[in-house]
């Protein structure tokens, strides 16, 4: 089960052009049905977290094929209204996987930022955003996207200091990142050739991991989590990763 058409991409290109299209699209109810799916999707549903990123960028000029989308991401939903997080008794350590999505808004060509936060091994804490920069490589994307999920680490630890729930919170917080690049780029304190026009407030994964609140590590694309988050997958690798990020059906 998948809450997309594998294979299907959506661009303003679809969008209405016609004053009668308008029309036609002018009586549904496209906003409204955004903004319950981001409730869904915020709450406990990571799963569709991909596709409503996708859907919401419509909401001024939404066309049939963006309803659509929203339609089938509706009966998924209805076909797994029996999933939900499940948490188990696993040692409290708190994990961060991280990915990007590189120049996926054709429109823009701007990339998103991808991540999850796991407790227990599942999933607590997950966002899909918009990079405000225009990334030039894959490695770049990478990048931003692992500073703005350590700088997210960085405020969830304080957090659960505060709260005295997990007792090893003191440690650093491991985040995984699949790019080589972006991991090597994270820890060199030099600035190279290929690398120095980067906005100078993504360097400041440098000094989080040097403080010691974070530490990267690279892991396969297999392994990452946020795949889901990042590009419409195979039913059967987007079953996998849903059991990774905790969400079953009981």
């Amino acid at each position: 089960m998948l809450p997309y058409r594998y294979g299907i991409h959506l661009s303003k290109e679809q969008c209405p052009k016609t004053p009668q299209e308008v029309k036609d699209m002018s009586n549904i109810p496209y906003a409204s049905a955004v903004g319950s799916l981001m409730y869904a999707m915020l709450c406990t549903r990571p799963d569709i977290c991909y596709l409503v990123g996708i859907v919401s960028r419509y909401q001024s000029n939404p066309g049939s094929d963006h309803w659509t989308a929203i339609k089938n991401i509706l009966k998924y939903l209805r076909r797994t209204k029996d999933y939900m997080l499940a948490y188990g008794s696993k040692d409290l350590i708190l994990t961060r996987y991280t990915d990007s999505d590189f120049q996926s808004d054709k429109d823009v060509r701007k990339s998103t930022s991808e991540s999850v936060f796991t407790l227990n091994g599942e999933a607590v804490v997950w966002k899909r955003i918009k990079q405000s920069c225009i990334a030039d490589s894959t490695m770049e994307a990478e990048y931003v996207a692992s500073c703005e999920a350590a700088k997210e680490a960085v405020w969830l630890k304080k957090f659960l200091t505060d709260l005295e729930i997990v007792p090893n919170i003191h440690l650093p917080i491991t985040l995984y990142c699949d790019n080589s690049g972006a991991v090597a780029n994270s820890q060199e304190p030099r600035s190279h050739k290929r690398r120095k026009h980067i906005e100078r407030k993504y360097q400041l994964i440098r000094e989080i991991i040097h403080r010691g609140d974070v530490t990267i590590t690279k892991i396969s694309s297999e392994q990452n989590i946020t795949d889901p988050f990042t590009k419409a997958l195979t039913a059967k690798v987007f079953e996998s990763h849903l059991h990774c990020l905790g969400l079953c059906c009981l």
